[in-house]
């Protein structure tokens, strides 16, 4: 029998319980170097999502990272899921609000938890490095930008235009 969270659902003696999600139900763990990484429709060109654990698509927990080369902007965007952002690796500069504003980035290093309400615009820049954040989040997973213009699903000449800045500023990092 499944939950609506798609929970396993064991009856016992003492009553029904739920048991595991759905690939939880043994001991496992993911290495860094067993990792997947995808694009995903909704990003800019050049940052990965690696699914960790559960299906973020579906109802239910799951687990994701996301990595985001050096210089590029994630625009003002939201989530209808309440999310925790664990900082693996580089510096994660996330700031609120509707519009991109540098001002108003906060930097938070590796080892940083950061608690984003549902529904609450941000934006990000991997403005001093390539950044790792790991995702939990109860699904499905769902990301709006406040500019459709801003939104790579919609937007096919500003992917080619973040493609063409992401070459050049590589270019020019190189000694």
């Amino acid at each position: 029998m499944q939950a609506k969270t798609g929970a396993v659902v064991v009856e016992s003696e003492h009553g029904t319980t739920l048991s595991h999600q759905p690939g939880e139900e043994v001991f496992k763990a993911v290495l860094s170097e067993d990792i997947q990484w995808k694009p995903f429709p909704a990003f800019p060109p050049f940052v990965r999502l690696a699914v960790i654990v559960g299906n973020p698509a579906a109802a239910g927990p799951y687990t994701i990272r996301v990595k985001v080369p050096h210089g590029v902007k994630l625009m003002p965007h939201k989530h209808p899921e309440d999310r925790v952002y664990t900082v693996i690796s580089g510096v994660f500069y996330i700031g609120l609000g509707d519009q991109f504003d540098a001002d108003k980035l906060q930097a938070y290093p590796a080892g940083s938890v950061v608690v984003l309400p549902g529904s609450t615009y941000h934006f990000h820049w991997a403005k001093s490095s390539e950044y790792v954040t790991q995702v939990t989040a109860i699904g499905p997973l769902g990301l709006d930008y406040f500019n459709a213009e801003d939104d790579p699903r919609i937007n096919r000449s500003r992917l080619r235009e973040q493609i063409l800045n992401a070459i050049q500023q590589a270019q020019r990092r190189k000694p």
